[in-house]
């Protein structure tokens, strides 16, 4: 099982999008710093996520978010996503 996800930073309100067969332990990875990408931006919270059974369908999942414009109007449009900025 694999996930797409995406996380929102405390700091600046900014996203990031990924994928992972371990939520939890990327999660983790990300807070702690060792992603270096996302280490200016900590601490994330997941905000969305999404599972596919291959990683051929969560990498192409991931293009997709990492291909729009603003993945804020996406999260607003999801019902229940706890992102209302």
């Amino acid at each position: 099982m694999y996930y797409v996800y995406i996380l929102k930073s405390h700091k600046d309100d900014t996203h990031y999008v990924g994928y992972t067969h371990d939520i939890g332990k990327r999660l983790k990875e990300h807070n702690s710093g060792k992603s270096r990408y996302t280490s200016g931006h900590a601490p994330y919270d997941v905000v969305y996520f999404e599972f596919f059974s291959t990683l051929k369908e969560a990498k192409s999942r991931e293009i997709h978010f990492k291909r729009m414009k603003n993945i804020r109007v996406f999260l607003k449009m999801v019902k229940g996503s706890p992102d209302k900025s």
